[in-house]
């Protein structure tokens, strides 16, 4: 179910696809040799190939040398989990299938087709676009500050909620911050049966941590001007019962 908060600017698919792959931790691996997951085995070039270090009984580094052309297709597969627990943690998943071949004793992945699958659908990427995108400056910080945010500062949370449209906090249950990038923060809007999510735009992008704290401090600000939604006052006073 999705919320009727407005969405003001959000990362394009190249980037959002780019952070993706910057901040997953592991990846799958599907090519003739098997199928394979490797976890804090890949690093990432400026130009979005995948190096991925394997051990030498790896059936994907057999398949590599012994390909007749030395290029076997693969597909990679990564997810994208939200940091902070919520109902449905996988934000996104990213496919990329293409040839691999040995370099320097990695495997040198290059993208023949890449795909980001979110909430809102299936979208292929262009190849250009992604070779060309860099990710969202804040993509390796965001578990961290979202962790942050949800396990130390709940009251700031509640508070941000005033900045929701009342109607998206019907029957509301919980809110925890579900993402964060140079554009804004998401919220997850958990019901009894059903969830949505809320864009809360920054005024201006942010670049680094500390423009992120003064956008943070921006958003609270105006959260404090406005009242506490209706649908929160009723949740705090039925908890305090």
């Amino acid at each position: 179910m999705g919320d009727s908060q407005d969405w003001a600017a959000v990362p394009g698919v190249a980037e959002r696809a780019r952070s993706v792959l910057a901040a997953a931790w592991s990846c799958t691996v599907t090519a003739d040799g098997g199928r394979e997951e490797f976890v804090g085995a890949h690093t990432v070039t400026d130009d979005g190939r995948v190096l991925l270090r394997v051990p030498e009984d790896s059936a994907l580094l057999a398949a590599a040398i012994c390909a007749p052309r030395g290029e076997p297709c693969a597909v990679l597969e990564f997810a994208d989990v939200a940091p902070v627990p919520v109902r449905q943690r996988i934000r996104a998943r990213l496919w990329i299938a293409g040839w691999f071949a040995v370099e320097d004793g990695l495997l040198a992945f290059r993208a023949t087709r890449v795909v980001l699958r979110q909430p809102s659908g299936a979208e292929l990427v262009d190849r250009d676009e992604f070779t060309a995108a860099a990710s969202d400056p804040l993509a390796l910080a965001e578990a961290g500050l979202l962790t942050h945010l949800a396990d130390a500062h709940p009251d700031a949370v509640e508070r941000l909620t005033r900045l929701v449209d009342p109607d998206s906090l019907h029957a509301v249950t919980r809110v925890q911050p579900l993402a964060v990038d140079r554009h804004g923060l998401t919220l997850r809007i958990e019901r009894a049966r059903a969830h949505g999510d809320v864009r809360l735009p920054f005024h201006t992008p942010a670049d680094t941590v500390a423009q992120l704290t003064e956008r943070m401090h921006v958003l609270l600000t105006q959260a404090s001007a406005a009242g506490c939604p209706r649908a929160l006052q009723r949740q705090r006073a039925d908890g305090d019962r």
